[in-house]
């Protein structure tokens, strides 16, 4: 086994490199999807408290105002990537000093690089918001939630990367309590401030700024104090660092926007339909990531099993970890889609849905939910992609699937069949690139070679190259 080779808090080895690659799958999966479920069920909690204050209106708001935080989180969530990817693989390689490094360089990085995204984003907020369809009241409501959302996004990115430097290590339980604890104290505050304070929309809003801290303590804790896995940060090291890093989270955060901005034009296709439609929509975009929480966690927990066994050499763990992640979401996307067929009464009735939204919901619940299978494979893809040297085949890919696989299949739909034909064409359009993008993953798997030195840990990767150029491997260094 792979070893660390140094001591200190936690000098053992890369734990992912042997052993069943399903059970890590399952694990890995199962403690990060717990973690996400405690933050979209708070999200899901909020919109539940909104729709009790008896206004169509806020709900709508909220699904506009989610749209850009959506797009916000795909930025925390491509720089977290990049560190994870990184620092598993020197894990994976042996290489404790240089991960410490580069789990310091990536926090620096994702805080300047949030920061400056954040600076952007504030003074376009309410032209973005007019774009997307909102108008009136309810932009002015999404507009004062942004407000006080949006300036707290570093602190999300900084936590999120804490946690992806755990789960790097192999310690998906840890990375786990991060979240979990931003959902408990939002869980806590969320009815404290909306009603008790009396502050509406504006109270939830506040409460997931305060729980962002939260996130902080619980992921520096882990990842600082009890792994020793962040080392301080050095220019010099910075410097050196920056290449590296940004040759995986400027494709990944390119990747990762490409599935918010698809959102955003499906918000402005569903606003046609007017406030009842916006706020099925916002609905669905709430129980989305509860209903198949696993299939987003999937790819990062991936992530850090391929980063380690690129790391070490073992390529062959690193195809079967490809086909157990396959046979994972398979199972689970059928499961999900039986019980939303089962459960639609209830949704529907939880959120007061009546008229066009409860329609809509109703129609994601029977038919659409099952597209998600084809998501879960461009995600898995994804993972391999962005850990395996060739981060702009997932930008490709998710930006394909964002507009060639949105735009013409959702406009036919909403032609056809109104907001229900909408809703059902952008799940038939990420079949071809879910399917296709697959493919692809598994032939660059197939092209990985062996290094002639089984006992020379192979160097990070420095460069993409096609995976289907005859006789040439994925360049390791």
């Amino acid at each position: 086994m792979t070893q660390t080779g140094e001591p200190g808090k936690t000098g053992e080895p890369a734990k992912l490199v042997e052993g069943s690659t399903m059970r890590h799958v399952v694990v890995m999966t199962a403690t990060a999807t717990f973690g996400l479920m405690a933050i979209f069920l708070v999200d899901l909690a909020n919109l539940f408290y909104i729709s009790l204050l008896g206004r169509n209106i806020l709900a709508a708001a909220i699904g506009y105002a989610g749209t850009i935080l959506f797009f916000n989180i795909s930025l925390c969530i491509g720089v977290t990537i990049a560190a994870t990817a990184l620092v598993s693989r020197a894990l994976g390689a042996g290489e404790r000093e240089k991960a410490r490094r580069l789990a310091g360089s990536s926090l620096c990085f994702a805080m300047l690089f949030i920061s400056i995204a954040v600076l952007i984003l504030l003074p376009l907020l309410g032209p973005i918001l007019a774009l997307l369809g909102a108008r009136g009241e309810t932009l002015k409501i999404a507009h004062d939630f942004l407000l006080i959302v949006v300036p707290s996004m570093p602190l999300l990115g900084l936590a999120m990367c804490l946690a992806g430097i755990m789960r790097a290590a192999g310690d998906a339980k840890r990375a786990m309590y991060v979240t979990l604890m931003g959902g408990l104290t939002s869980a806590v505050l969320d009815p404290l401030l909306i009603f008790g304070f009396d502050m509406g929309v504006n109270g939830a809003a506040l409460a997931t700024v305060l729980s962002r801290f939260a996130l902080i303590l619980a992921g520096w804790h882990g990842a600082v104090r009890v792994h020793d896995l962040v080392a301080r940060p050095r220019l010099s090291h910075m410097r050196h660092d920056f290449k590296p890093i940004s040759a995986i989270a400027f494709p990944a955060v390119l990747t990762n926007i490409a599935t918010p901005v698809g959102n955003a034009y499906m918000t402005s296709a569903f606003s046609q339909y007017g406030d009842e439609t916006v706020a099925g929509w916002a609905v669905i975009g709430r129980v989305i990531p509860i209903a198949f929480g696993a299939i987003f966690a999937l790819s990062g927990a991936v992530g850090p099993i391929l980063g380690q066994n690129l790391g070490a050499g073992q390529f062959e763990r690193v195809r079967q970890t490809l086909v157990d992640a396959l046979v994972f979401i398979s199972v689970y996307t059928l499961g999900v889609w039986t019980g939303l067929f089962l459960l639609q009464n209830s949704i529907v009735g939880v959120f007061s849905a009546t008229g066009d939204m409860a329609a809509l919901i109703r129609f994601f619940c029977t038919i659409v939910a099952f597209t998600w299978l084809f998501n879960g494979m461009l995600y898995v893809a994804n993972a391999a992609f962005n850990n395996l040297g060739y981060p702009t085949y997932s930008t490709l890919f998710n930006w394909g699937r964002a507009i060639l696989g949105t735009v013409p299949f959702v406009y036919a739909g909403s032609i056809l069949a109104g907001a229900e034909g909408a809703l059902l064409g952008q799940g038939i359009g990420g079949l071809v690139f879910g399917v296709a993008a697959l493919i692809v993953s598994f032939r660059v798997v197939a092209n990985l070679k062996v290094e002639p030195d089984a006992t020379k840990p192979p160097p990070v990767w420095r460069g993409p190259q096609p995976p289907f150029s005859s006789g040439k491997s994925a360049s390791m260094g």
